[in-house]
């Protein structure tokens, strides 16, 4: 679940704090008191596009960080298969850093990428806001809401046909490649000849270059070598030190502390007659024949040649070589493969439509369940003779996902006819849609956290009631964060927190605070009421919590 929230110097939001619980979370304020961004800020940190001017005025950065606790060991394992490690608490970080030109974020203080950073936060938390149930206008999206309903059932079988389809894809494309006329081949085969022919007359092997390059070297630099050495072969020839010796033990017999200086001597005077020696047989082994230097040198311009055209290094080389025989053999045998091929193609093409039409059936077997739930679901939101459905058709190919597409239908009305989803309801009516299948797919689904941000957009009244009795449902299994407007849906609380905005010396900042017993009854009569908050107006409210908490514990 999301442990905490901490938030500096995001838009008005100075400095925030907030520690979630288990159960439903709800967030109320006045409107303008800066909600959106309590939930946009979690949306950023989870890898959202960032918009512009989120930084506070005066600050050099914003910064998010999310703290999670996983419990779950399948969790854990899956986030471990990530290189995500929690550590001995179960806890995960995850951190946003905004900078005026760029944006970093961490998870465990480890830099991850946007990409990597959504699939991770994706087995974490799900958000539901605006957008998302806007995203029911797709129906793409309601064949996906299908499958995540039987992950678990359909999950190998969706492998399997992921599986064919790229060999399938992979076919397709080798058989593109035998779509050569005769005179094509033939002059493809003859140039592919000609190249492992090069290639192998070449007689190349490894490490060749690297020697022949270091002795190319010494002959290149042959003539400084040799004008060197017999410089220093001089000065150690000098015999400086073997007359100092002489010096030195003659005056020895008279003062035997000159004696270890006489015993350096005689070291030194050995050591440079070894020099000595090493100078003159690496004299007599350096021998620089020009026409050995030639034959280097062609060498060389060889294999560099041939690294330019078939890559560098004598690996990359060979490896291209037997590429080029595989294809050779391709072009030899090109009607027996192609016809291999064709062959291989029908097989796969079979095997996919076999797995496609397993899946479909299942699919349409579950849409019955699914849509008996989720219509029941509306009907717990007062969707009082509303008549919900899955409409299946195929497509006209193959994809990795099987052959199906598929659209939600709805009749809200008795008497009317089932029409497309997108076609029949309002914004406010999408929300309790989406609410509906969420409620649906917690029973089955193992993201821990879920945040609903304009939940109730366009309900009142009874509808509210019935919106906040499923928002409190799906929290009995599942971490539930809210935003709301609605004193119905924050009575159901488990933990209630007010946003608020506030000006000091002139700065406009939001702030968030949890808010305890008569604070909570204080906010919830602010929500009922009008302009004057009266008694009377407090006690529907405490009337209101305590009926709240009668259901949760009846149906607890």
């Amino acid at each position: 679940m999301l442990s905490e929230l901490h938030v500096k110097n995001l838009a008005l939001i100075e400095k925030a704090d907030v520690e979630f619980k288990e159960g439903l979370n709800v967030l109320t304020g006045e409107t303008g008191a800066g909600k959106s961004i309590i939930i946009g800020s979690v949306t950023i940190a989870l890898g959202g596009k960032v918009p512009k001017d989120m930084i506070r005025n005066g600050a050099e950065y914003a910064y998010i960080e999310l703290i999670f606790t996983v419990s779950d060991e399948r969790k854990i394992h899956l986030l471990k298969e990530m290189d995500v490690f929690p550590d001995q608490d179960g806890i995960v970080i995850i951190s946003k850093k905004i900078m005026p030109s760029k944006s970093l974020s961490k998870i465990n203080d480890e830099t991850v990428t946007a990409g990597k950073l959504r699939d991770i936060t994706g087995l974490l938390i799900d958000i539901h806001g605006q957008h998302e149930h806007q995203s029911l206008l797709y129906k793409s999206v309601h064949l996906e809401i299908l499958d995540r309903y039987q992950e678990k059932k359909s999950h190998e079988l969706k492998m399997n046909i992921a599986k064919t389809y790229r060999e399938y894809v992979r076919l397709k494309e080798r058989l593109a490649s035998f779509q050569l006329d005769e005179d094509t081949r033939l002059r493809e085969m003859d140039f592919i000849r000609y190249e492992i022919e090069e290639i192998e007359n070449a007689g190349l092997r490894e490490g060749e270059e690297e020697e022949l390059s270091s002795k190319y070297r010494l002959f290149l630099h042959g003539k400084k070598i040799m004008e060197s050495l017999s410089v220093a072969y001089e000065a150690v020839n000098s015999d400086v030190t073997g007359r100092a010796l002489k010096e030195v033990e003659s005056a020895a017999v008279y003062d035997e502390r000159l004696l270890a200086i006489r015993d350096q001597l005689f070291d030194v005077d050995s050591i440079l007659s070894d020099i000595n020696h090493e100078i003159t047989s690496y004299l007599e082994d350096l021998s620089f024949d020009e026409e050995d230097y030639q034959k280097m040198e062609e060498r060389l311009d060889l294999i560099h040649n041939l690294e330019a055209k078939y890559g560098k290094g004598v690996d990359v080389i060979f490896k291209n070589l037997e590429e080029k025989k595989i294809r050779l053999g391709e072009l030899e045998d090109y009607d027996r493969l192609k016809q291999e091929t064709e062959k291989e193609i029908h097989l796969t093409e079979d095997k996919l439509e076999d797995l496609s039409g397993q899946l479909s059936c299942m699919r349409k077997e579950t849409a019955k369940e699914l849509t008996e739930k989720i219509k029941e679901g509306l009907h717990d939101l007062n969707f009082i003779d509303v008549n919900f459905d899955m409409e299946f058709s195929r497509l006209d190919h193959y994809t990795a996902n099987g052959f199906d597409e598929a659209e939600f239908m709805i009749s809200a009305n008795p008497g009317e006819a089932l029409k497309p989803l997108k076609s029949v309801a309002s914004g406010g009516e999408m929300s309790r849609i989406m609410l509906a299948i969420k409620t649906v797919l917690a029973d089955s689904d193992d993201i821990p956290t879920l945040i609903f941000d304009e939940i109730d957009t366009g309900i009142s009244g009874r509808t509210a009631q019935k919106v906040s009795e499923k928002l409190s449902y799906i929290a009995a299994n599942h971490q539930v964060i809210c935003i709301t407007h609605l004193p119905q849906i924050a009575a159901m609380a488990d933990a209630h927190f007010e946003i608020k905005k506030s000006a000091e010396a002139g700065k406009t900042t939001t702030g968030i605070q949890a808010l305890q017993d008569e604070e909570i009854v204080e906010e919830l009569a602010r929500l009922l009421g009008g302009a004057e908050i009266t008694d009377a107006v407090k006690g529907n409210a405490r009337e209101m919590k305590r009926l709240a908490a009668e259901k949760k514990l009846k149906k607890s």
